[in-house]
């Protein structure tokens, strides 16, 4: 079996060897779509555009607006004059939020009332919207604390202080800084290692029929297993390679801490790495040709994208999509990798996605089997 098996292994790595584009494709484009999703994917906004109108003209509302130009979350493109320039800026998507302060905000205060804050928010990005209204809401929040507060002790002295009062501790376990980079990362090695893989297998056996190849295999005494391991066994080496160089990437330059143990993420990459495989030696039996197999990939590769939880949390998602979610061996590695590189959790926390992959894995590569041989037969 090894004696037919280890031929099949060579040549593609001699085929591999010679085509220096499939080389160059394996470590450029990977390391440049690894910086650019790392730096563009995150959901943390700065720098939203507002506008602001005060019609209160006061000391309080000047400190309030103060709060929100002084921070890196906002940046005020307009100081309106009338409702009418709000309106105009909302509507030519020149500020996506502005913030309106009502007539008599410092009076209401003063007498110790709550003084509304009119926020009006483009909605057309409704992520961004409700980001942004998160920061609105503290920044506000910490104004009428400090106002509050300073206002007692006005009134009535230190003695006014003396009361209890509940304050939130956070906490963040694993990531202290809330840093979103850490949780996109490692989303985006999984990724782009699904997408390179897939691709690189499902042209393996396309690209042997339109040669003429795959004649000279069906006469030969090599079995249809053993020829689909020898298939899988070079990729799934430059698999191992690729994970490696975009890992490095991650922890090198964007400082992603890794405090896992490097033989769980491995075992972990080792069962992704099968079950990709397997997803596109799937497509390469089901497909005649190369232009097949490019819009095959394209209809696999976008819903097992969307519906990893990579971008999109699976609890949002409608119950029969969860369920697809199921048979995606992406969803499974994004918990591992995580796990292993934010949490140093182990085998006895992962076991049920390493179960998983290597269902689908098995599953996979033997309907792989059995499709090479029906279309041999």
């Amino acid at each position: 079996m090894f004696a037919r098996i280890i031929p099949i292994v060579v040549k593609e790595f001699l085929e591999l060897k010679r085509d220096k584009g499939a080389r160059f494709l394996l470590i450029v484009p990977p390391i440049l779509q690894m910086l650019l999703f790392g730096y563009a994917a995150t959901f943390e906004v700065h720098h939203v555009p507002i506008a602001v109108l005060d019609l209160d003209h006061s000391q309080e509302s000047r400190d309030l607006i103060a709060r929100f130009t002084s921070s890196n979350r906002f940046d005020v493109v307009n100081v309106a004059q009338s409702q009418r320039q709000i309106n105009a800026t909302i509507d030519s998507s020149d500020a996506a939020v502005a913030l309106v302060v009502r007539a008599g905000f410092a009076e209401l205060l003063r007498k110790g009332q709550g003084a509304p804050l009119q926020v009006i928010v483009d909605g057309t990005n409704s992520n961004t919207a409700l980001i942004a209204l998160g920061y609105i809401n503290l920044i506000a929040a910490g104004f009428a604390q400090d106002y509050a507060t300073d206002l007692m002790q006005r009134v009535q002295g230190v003695q006014g202080m003396r009361q209890v009062q509940v304050t939130l501790e956070q906490r963040p376990w694993y990531n202290p800084d809330l840093n979103g980079r850490w949780f996109f990362v490692p989303g985006v090695i999984g990724t782009l290692t699904l997408v390179t893989i897939v691709n690189l297998t499902a042209f393996a056996i396309v690209r042997e029929r339109e040669v003429g190849t795959l004649e000279q295999i069906m006469v030969s005494p090599v079995r249809p297993a053993e020829f689909i391991f020898g298939k899988t066994i070079p990729f799934f080496i430059v698999g191992l390679g690729e994970v490696a160089l975009v890992v490095s990437v991650g922890l090198l330059w964007f400082r992603i801490p890794f405090v896992g143990n490097p033989f769980v993420l491995l075992l972990g990459t080792a069962l992704f790495l099968l079950s990709t495989l397997a997803v596109g030696l799937l497509i390469s039996t089901v497909c005649s040709t190369q232009q097949q197999a490019f819009s095959t990939n394209f209809f696999v590769l976008s819903p097992f994208f969307i519906l990893s939880g990579f971008a999109f949390p699976i609890a949002s998602m409608p119950q029969v999509l969860q369920w697809f979610t199921y048979i995606n061996p992406l969803r499974y590695y994004l918990v591992v990798i995580r796990g292993t590189l934010l949490k140093g959790v182990g085998v006895s926390v992962l076991w049920p996605d390493f179960a998983a992959m290597a269902i689908l894995a098995f599953v996979l590569l033997t309907l792989s089997i059995l499709r090479f041989r029906k279309t041999l037969e």
